[in-house]
């Protein structure tokens, strides 16, 4: 199979980007027929894969996923494979009529009843961008449920590539194969829930400019041979009313690569050991200039205190990540005129917060909010949860992959928040930016959940940290 060159594999293009790169390759001398057959033969080694002999069912839409389809059928049937294909209708373009035309099986209408191993849907893909008619739905899904194996191509026939609106009913799938580039659908939810493994197919598209990428495990590097503590980092993280929570942002700093966290905190409670404490006034312990990054939010309250300790926090020449009740107290003026990075890690409900703070309606999808408060705000914006994206003021963009959905308990937000600002405080010293290293802690954090059993506590979590950053050096 063609490698995929890793600063493609990581673009994701929104459905017209895609078109245009498409476009540019036939320009430079290709043919939709061409980038077709590609597309459709790269696909089918994985089709084959999956079913090897075993029945294989290929829903063939009008348009050129339905192409697509049928480069995928007669590439199993070339191989010997036992292959049926069942059109929705009629190939609508070129491309497609092209295709059927070249596939040597035969085509059963929509109303044949068959079953199979494995269903491969192309029925749309990403060219969908109206509700799926109630015909087209209900031959989905009677497919679907005579088929236990069932793989998407490019996006399910159901998915809106841009938005990952379901536009019908659901089907999961075990496999989703993307044709080119990813889509915003292949890590946005509700969509990406239901697409199983994701893998891309790529045809030989060129970079695009400007387009959003996914986040990749990071390269990281052992200190060098005459680190000290504080050359590597040193990161200030701002207790409050629940000190717990800071704590275990704390422990994930410190696994993260930071050379010295300190926790000022009035009450700590149980603290480890090699956690240093500090109980003086918060402008002294924040007046360091040895401090690279500062964290405050996770167990901070919201009382008239907690809004004392923000603006103090802020008012730092250091970088700063907030999370939590920081993101709710924070208003434009505590920005004020902050020339360090600031980065927020907000969940839907406190992005919603940040919204109405900042003036902004919340219209669109997730990626677009992000954007959108990163712009307004001057934040670099990690909009956390099962679909996290990180968006910076300068439009950058980032996709996480899917993490396990066992990060879904409390204290786990603490704990990205403390990866993040441990990266944040090591950038100060690499020379990395801030949105480079809130993309370091966000994967950090995912590796860190995949490596932890079922069931997992964010204590654990946090101490599964280090594990995660040996993977990447």
């Amino acid at each position: 199979m063609p490698r995929v060159d890793q600063a493609l594999a990581e673009q994701v293009l929104a459905v017209a980007q895609m078109r245009e790169a498409e476009a540019a390759l036939i320009d430079a001398g290709s043919s939709v027929n061409a980038l077709m057959q590609v597309a459709g033969r790269g696909a089918a080694e994985w089709v084959w894969r999956m079913a090897g002999r075993r029945p294989v069912t290929v829903l063939c839409g009008p348009g050129n996923n339905g192409g697509d389809g049928y480069v995928i059928a007669e590439a199993l049937r070339a191989r010997g494979g036992e292959v049926t294909v069942v059109a929705s209708a009629a190939p609508a373009s070129g491309a497609c009529r092209n295709s059927r035309a070249l596939y040597g099986g035969k085509v059963l209408a929509r109303e044949a009843e068959v079953h199979g191993e494995v269903l491969v849907d192309c029925l749309f893909g990403s060219g969908l961008n109206r509700p799926l008619s109630a015909g087209d739905g209900a031959l989905l899904a009677r497919l679907a449920a005579a088929h236990p194996r069932r793989i998407a191509i490019d996006v399910p026939g159901f998915v809106h590539a841009d938005s990952a609106a379901l536009l019908g009913d659901e089907v999961a799938y075990d496999l989703t194969l993307a044709l080119g580039a990813w889509k915003p659908a292949h890590f946005l939810i509700p969509a990406s829930a239901l697409m199983g493994r994701l893998r891309l197919i790529p045809i030989g598209i060129d970079g695009v400019p400007d387009a959003a990428q996914v986040i990749a495990q990071p390269q990281l590097s052992a200190p060098a041979a005459d680190a000290h503590k504080y050359r590597r980092g040193m990161l200030a993280v701002v207790g409050g009313a629940m000190p717990g929570a800071a704590v275990l942002a704390a422990i994930a700093a410190q696994g993260a690569g930071a050379g010295y966290v300190k926790l000022f905190a009035e009450d700590t409670g149980n603290v480890p050991a090699d956690l240093v404490v500090d109980h003086g006034a918060l402008k002294e312990v924040l007046n360091d200039d040895r401090n690279a990054a500062v964290l405050v939010g996770p167990g901070l309250g919201r009382d008239a205190a907690a809004r004392g300790r923000l603006a103090v926090a802020l008012v730092d020449r250091a970088a700063v990540v907030l999370d939590a009740d920081a993101l709710v107290l924070l208003s434009p003026h505590n920005l004020g005129e902050r020339a360090a990075p600031t980065i927020a890690t907000p969940h839907e409900g406190e992005l919603g917060a940040l919204e109405r703070a900042f003036d902004l309606g919340g219209a669109g999808t997730k990626p677009d909010r992000a954007r959108a408060l990163a712009r307004s705000s001057g934040m670099i914006v990690v909009a956390k949860g099962p679909d996290t994206v990180v968006a910076a003021p300068d439009g950058r963009l980032a996709f996480s992959t899917r993490a396990t959905s066992w990060l879904s308990t409390a204290g786990t937000g603490d704990v990205l928040a403390g990866t993040i600002a441990s990266r944040l405080a090591v950038s100060a010293h690499t020379g990395q930016d801030a949105f480079a290293a809130a993309c370091e802690g966000v994967w950090l954090h995912g590796e860190a959940a995949r490596l932890c059993p079922p069931g997992f506590t964010a204590g654990q979590l946090a101490r599964m940290v280090p594990a995660a950053l040996a993977a990447c050096l």
